[in-house]
This record gives C-alpha cells, structure tokens and sequence, in this order.
C-alpha cells in the first residue's frame, strides 16, 4: 500500500531552457493591430503559449522551451499568419496581416462546420465559428455527438449519470438551476465540447461521463452586460429573467449574474395496480399542479493575477427558491372483478416546500515554470431544504361507513459539505504527468415529524417519525502518464479513493459504519494510419455513490396507501466501461460495454397486505449493457447542413423479486436524433433548425418504460448589429413524450403513465451592451459530491 500511495504522489518536475521572441504586428497600411491573437506551437504542433497584442501591435513571448517553433497570428478581418522560426537564428518580427477577400453572390455564405475530433482519451466536438455557435450552450450541449437528453435530462450512451464541467470545472449547481446557466450561457462563447465516456484519473471517480465545455480565451479589457428574457408558455406559463455583467481591468477580473424565474408546473399521470389476492384493480388520476413564483439564482466570480505565474480565484453561487407550494387532487376508484367501481377514496394533499443552496469556492494556481503547474482549491457547500404537507383522505369503502383521515408531515434536510484538493501538472514534448490528492468531508442532518388522527385528534407520532445522522469522509490520490510516440497515443492512470461513513437512524435505531478503499485504473490508446483513420480504446473503472436523500430510511407518505423509503444500507454501484472507437472523414463510430456490480435506483413494488404501493431506492443485483454508437455531420450545401446520431444497445438488469427469486429485464434499446439546420442570412446570424428525437423502449431495474419520441423547431436572429438576439423554440410539437412505466413479474402488476408538461413555445430576448470581446472569467472548480444533494 505504502509504494502504491508513494507512486500516486510522485512529482516529475523538469527545468525548460528560457527563450525569448519579440515582434510587432500591422497591416498593410502600416497600422498597428491591437489584441491580435498570438499563438506559439512546438514541434509536435501542441499549443505551448498565446496571448494578445498590446494597444501599441507589439508582443513579448518569454521563456520559449525550444529553438524549432511555429508562430500563428489571428484577427478578425484578416487572413491566417503562419511561419516556422528557428530561435537558434533570432530577427526581429514584424508581421503584415492582410484583409480577407470575399465575394458575395447569390448564394449565402454560411459559418464553417463543427468539427469532431478525436482524441486519446476523448471525443472534442468544435463549435467555434460553426452553424450551432448561435444557439445556447444548452442547445449546444443536445447537439453534440453521443449526447441524448429526454425529459431535461442528459445522458450519452444510455447512462444519465453526467458531469457537466466548464473549462474542467464543476459547476455547484444541479438539474434546472445547470439547466438555466447554460441556456444563459451564448453560444459564440463556447469553443468546444469535449464528451469524456471514460474520464481519466485527474476526474472524480463518481459518475460516469463528463461533459467539458470549454470557453473561448479573451484577454481584452473592458466591461459588458447582458439582460435576458424568456417566456414559456406549456400548459401554464414560465418566465426567467436576467441580468450578467462582466469586466476586466489589468490583472483583475470580475463576473455577477442574477436570474429570477417563476410559474406554474405541471404533470399529470396515471396510477394503475392489480392485486390479484383480492381481484381488485385500483386506479388514480393525478394531475399535479405547483407553483413558484420565487426562484433566484445568483452568480459571482472574481479573478486576481497576482504575478505572471500566479493567479486568484473566489466564486459564490446561491439558489433560493423560498416557497413553491400546490394542492394535489387525486380521486381513486377500486374496481372489482366484474369491473364494477365497489369503492372509492379521494386524497388532497396541501404542501409547500423551501429549498436554498449556498456555495463558496476560492482557487489558486501556479506555474512552477513552463512545463509544471499546481493548483489548490478549497470549496463550501450548504444545503437546506425543507417540506411540509397536509393530507386529508376521503374514504368510501365497500362493507364501511364512510370515514375521513388526516395526517402530516414536516421534512427538513440540511447538507454541509467541505473539499480541498491539489492538483500538479507537468507536459514535456512527448510525455505528461498529472498528479493530485483530494480530501472531503459530509455531514447530513435529516428530520421527519409525522402527525396524524389516529385516535380523532391530530397528535405527535414518534413511532412514525425519525432522525437520520449521516457522516462520510473522503480520501483521494491519483497519477496519470501520457505518451506520444508517431502515430501512437498512450495513456493509462490510477486513482485510489477512500470512504469512511457512519449513518445513525433515531426510530427504530439502526447504526451503518463501513470503511473502505477503492482503486480506479484507466488505460486509452489511439492509433492514426497514413490516411488520418483513428481506431482507439479504453477501459475504465467508475463509482456511483448513493445521493444524501437516498440514505434516509424515513417512511415519507404520498397517501394513505403509498410512500417512498431510502435505504441507509445503500452500496455503492461499480462500473467497469470498454470502448473501441473508429473514426474517418466525419464518420464517428463507438463501440462499448458496460459492467455495473449492485446498480442502485428507484424501483416499486406492491405490498397486498396493506394494499400498498412502495418507492423504494435499493441496490438491484447487476446490471449489463453493450451497443453502438453512430455520429455523422453532412453539409449538403454552404447554407444546409444535417447531423444524424444513433445509439443500438442492448440492455440487461438482474434483480430479486419481492418473492426472493432472481428476475431478468432485457431489451434492445434504439435512440435516434436527426436534425436539418439552414442558414437563412449571415449578416444576422438568421438561422432556423428542425428535427426529431425518438427513444425505443428502455428499462430500470424492475421497470420497462415504454417508447417516446418529440419533434422541435428552433429560429434564431440577431438585430442593431447583433446586440439584440431574438429567438422562437417549439417543442414536443405533437405531445409524444409521455410514457408508461411498467412492473409486472410475480404477484407485481402495476404500471403508471407520465407525461411531464413538455409541449409549448418559447420566446426569449437577449440585449448585449458594452464591449462584447470581453469573455466570461474562469469558473473555479467545483465537486462531485454536489451531484449528490
């Protein structure tokens, strides 16, 4: 143990020789171009130093590693500089930028294709400049290749459990409140997307993909805004407002958004249970309607570079939402065997719920010289949620008088999470070595009061209520080693991660202590012929670690007859992914399998006893898949462009029945998204979009879901010389998402449907307003643990 933990944390630190290149840029007129790009490459064509030129044309690169280097100049308006230099035989620098020609006739000239590319260990998919860099980077994150979302909600190879990272990142936000970032993130920020399906050692081990986006690099200063507007009208309407503004003034750097949202959210469903002890079938409607008018999400960034090798990073990000709150109306009907209604109840369930998120981060990073860094970051996080319901049945049973039952219950959860990591980095000419440590602790507190009329009166009922005390520590360390060699890449890593929990239950007391390390190798290798075909492999291990909420074994009630219970016994699921990859001429193949020991999820069952229905989050046996993966972009003409994705897998989950028997789930599953965009004029950026998404039948565990597919149009224009952006979103268009969700094995028949409000329009307004070069500051980095509120 003691020499694999010395291996992880051995540093690798090599001194560069130090060179200096000098040079002033202008055009053909002689005058001097300011914030040009200037980007300097070795001899292996990797990008070693960039920066812009100053008010005055000129540039300073110091501390050059190597005599043989390329030099590339970029501005807007003129054409691509480029021009080998040997610094073993110095001149002095001045480059002529000459204007692009272009010649405009009837047919639209359009933005460039995105770009797929492969790397060893990741699949980067290039906006920058492209057909999509108008839409959102939400948008932009359902058009990249691999990448599904039904419902919101993302997923690349079938797998939902997804990080979403910003410059290598995490961002501490989840579900909507990612979902309303990005969709205020514009597009012609995004450079480039990188889709990780076996992310290396340097990543959390949790999760099973990671999805970068990475930003575009401005060093101009200046200050900007950016107030948005967006209105969605479904079957109740949505608004989300907002208000970005940035600056940059010499090494320092500041970013704050504020967005306020409010309205009406609804689903409705179909409940369906067969209890064939007693021949009876129960069916509920439940139409369920919340409102929140009061949802804020605040951003704040500043950066500080504190010399040329030192730079400052703190961030705060908060989501409050103070009250959101409905009345559900669910009437139920219990047929009998003669299918004839013999009885009936009714259940109004009065709640609302508040919920805030407050989260700390402070970074700081360090070139040690030109081939090593480190960076250390330190992150708080709170959460606090609570909810409280009122549930009043009406009962009209057959044989019974008619009687009414009253119960309620108060939820309160609050999660504190504490994380320090360092991370070291070293790039050499063919080689580079990343390796860091990582430390983390969580404390939960979860309470439940259940109050009911048991004995006519609404008491206090401790038997039924509970407290959950839950602590985890966690311990990391990795090493990754990547190595070039012609038109061989390798790389291969190993992360070790250590958990220490303890999970405490009040009523009936239950105490879970475990202790245990986990290793996490990942191997890639790529391989380019003659004629740039790359085939490409991977292999690596993954954790899933159960979420706070699923730990807590409290019984919380939807009715009388059903409620939803975690399982502080929760093992954590291991993944083993193997993927082979081929790519060619745009062509983007993908070939895998997936292995997971003890998958946990949200499965149902049935309990004739009581005639209930019980939510239960558990651990199934095991769980299989293999399939794959299509990509292609066709640009069939400069304004006319089509980009088909496919996914075939098939899919396996083993689980034990209520019976104690081992049951088998299988299907082949079939995800397809095509889509046709056109450029209507370039001067605006007036583009339009349409396509359709379909989902053959799936599974989860005990569960098979039933098929869904959703059409959608996207228009997009720009006015006052792109200042003012301008776009219309109709989606689900013939209200097809809704599926149905059925168990059925043993004494277990039920089945529900659920259909979640996705059909309508959205209109939205963005006006920009000061110096649009300015780009956003970094995001700091965020955890993994968040994924787990």
């Amino acid at each position: 143990m003691n020499k694999i933990i010395l291996f992880l944390c051995f540093p690798m630190l090599v001194l560069a020789q130090k060179q200096k290149l000098a040079g002033t840029v202008v055009n053909t007129e002689n005058e001097k171009i300011s914030a040009a790009q200037i980007e300097l490459y070795d001899s292996q064509d990797k990008l070693i130093q960039e920066l812009k030129t100053d008010a005055k044309g000129g540039f300073i690169l110091e501390d050059i590693p190597e005599q043989n280097i390329k030099l590339v100049v970029k501005n807007e308006g003129y054409s691509l500089f480029e021009k080998k230099l040997d610094l073993e035989k110095p001149e002095a620098l001045q480059i002529i930028l000459k204007k692009e020609s272009q010649e405009i006739g009837e047919v639209v000239m359009t933005k460039r294709k995105p770009l797929v590319k492969r790397k060893v260990d990741r699949l980067e998919f290039n906006v920058e400049n492209s057909n999509i860099s108008s839409l959102n980077a939400w948008e932009i994150l359902k058009n990249t290749p691999g990448v599904t979302a039904n419902n919101n909600v993302l997923a690349v190879k079938g797998s939902t459990g997804i990080l979403v990272t910003i410059n290598d990142k995490k961002v501490m936000l989840t579900g909507d409140e990612l979902k309303n970032l990005l969709e205020n993130t514009q597009g012609d920020e995004v450079k480039s997307v990188e889709v990780i399906t076996n992310p290396p050692a340097k990543y959390e081990a949790s999760g099973s993909s990671v999805l970068n986006i990475i930003m575009k690099k401005n060093k101009i200063e200046g200050y900007r805004g950016i107030v948005s507007s967006k209105y969605v009208q479904t079957q109740y309407a949505k608004a989300v407002f907002g208000l970005s503004q940035y600056y940059k003034k010499d090494k320092f750097s500041i970013m704050g958004s504020y967005y306020k949202g409010m309205g009406t959210y609804y689903r409705e469903g179909l409940d369906y249970v067969n209890y064939s002890e007693s021949q009876t079938r129960w069916m509920s409607t439940m139409n369920r309607k919340d409102k929140n008018t009061n949802q804020n999400t605040l951003n704040f960034n500043v950066e500080y570079e504190l010399d040329s090798l030192t730079n400052l990073s703190l961030n705060y990000s908060g989501y409050f939402s103070p009250k959101s709150y409905g009345t559900y109306d669910v009437p139920t009907l219990i047929y009998n065997n003669q299918d004839v209604v013999e009885s009936d109840y009714r259940t109004l369930n009065d709640h609302h719920s508040r919920s805030i998120n407050n989260s700390v981060s402070f970074q700081i990073d360090r070139k040690l010289n030109k081939k090593s860094s480190l960076s250390w970051i330190n992150y708080f996080t709170g959460n606090n949620a609570s909810k409280y319901q009122n549930v009043v049945t009406h009962l009209n049973f057959a044989g019974e008088p008619p009687r009414e039952d009253n119960f309620m219950t108060q939820n309160k959860a609050d999660v504190q999470l504490y994380s320090t990591q360092v991370d070291y980095q070293w790039k050499g000419e063919k080689l580079e070595f990343e390796s860091g440590t990582k430390y983390s602790f969580v404390k939960t507190n979860s309470k439940l009061d259940f109050s009911d009329n048991q004995n006519g009166v609404l008491e206090y009922r401790p038997e039924k209520s509970s407290i959950f005390d839950y602590k985890e520590h966690n311990f990391a360390l990795y090493s990754s080693l990547s190595y070039n060699i012609g038109k061989w890449n390798f790389k291969g890593g190993l992360r070790a991660e250590m958990t220490d929990l303890e999970g405490i239950v009040s009523e009936p007391y239950d105490q879970n202590k475990n202790n245990y390390w986990n290793f996490f190798p990942t191997f890639y290798a790529q391989y380019t012929t003659e004629n740039k075909q790359e085939f490409g492999f991977s292999y690596g291990k993954r954790i899933s670690r159960p979420s706070y909420s699923w730990l807590n074994p409290a019984k919380s009630y939807y009715n009388l007859f059903s409620y939803y219970q975690g399982d502080p016994k929760l093992k954590a699921t291991i993944t083993h992914n193997l993927n082979l990859t081929y790519s060619w001429k745009n062509w983007n193949l993908d070939l895998y399998y997936r292995k997971e020991q003890f998958p946990s999820m949200e499965i149902s069952y049935q309990e004739p006893e009581t005639n209930s229905v019980i939510y239960h989050f558990t651990n199934i046996e095991k769980g299989e898949a293999f399939g794959l993966n299509l990509y292609k972009n066709f640009q069939v003409k400069p304004w006319w462009n089509i980009i088909l994705s496919e996914n075939l897998e098939h899919n396996e989950n083993y689980f034990k029945g209520v019976d104690g028997m081992l049951y088998k789930n299988k299907v082949w599953n079939w995800e397809s998204s095509i889509s046709t965009s056109f450029t209507l004029d370039k001067n605006s950026d007036w583009k339009m979009e349409m396509g359709h998404r379909y989902y053959s039948p799936s599974i989860q565990g005990t569960f098979r879901i039933s098929s869904a597919w959703s059409a959608y149009f996207v228009m997009n224009r720009k006015f006052l010389n792109k200042k003012l952006e301008a776009s219309l979103i109709v989606s689900d268009i013939f209200r097809t998402t809704g599926q149905k969700i059925v168990t059925k094995y043993a004494n277990q028949d039920n089945y529900f449907r659920d259909y979640t409000d996705t059909q309508g329009f959205t209109l939205s307004l963005k006006f920009n307003f000061g110096n649009q070069s300015v780009k956003n500051a970094k995001t700091i980095k965020k955890t993994s643990e968040q994924d787990r509120l």
